[in-house]
């Protein structure tokens, strides 16, 4: 129950996201203010304004944009080591 957005699929440059897009406990949906949350975060704004401003106001959604933590760069960076190897044996 994820989106993954992706704006460069291919290259050096990976930015991939797995948000989840509904709260795990009321089911509201949250996954659409992912970009704009983590824009505004970037730029220094205070997280609780910046969800006052979204209107993400129960403490639930609000735990679920908080805690989302990015791993997929993690994720690839195994996936992109097992291809090495993967090809590495195919030469030989």
């Amino acid at each position: 129950m994820h989106a993954l957005k992706s704006r460069k699929v291919t290259g050096k440059e990976n930015d991939k996201m797995i948000i989840p897009v509904r709260c795990f406990t009321c089911g509201k949906l949250i996954g659409d203010r992912w970009e704009e949350f983590a824009r505004r975060i970037r730029t220094g704004e205070n997280p609780s304004d910046v969800l006052d401003s979204l209107g993400i106001k129960r403490y639930c959604c609000r735990r679920m944009v908080l805690s989302n933590v990015e791993i997929i760069d993690e994720i690839l960076r195994f996936y992109e080591e097992a291809e090495k190897r993967r090809e590495a044996r195919n030469l030989y």
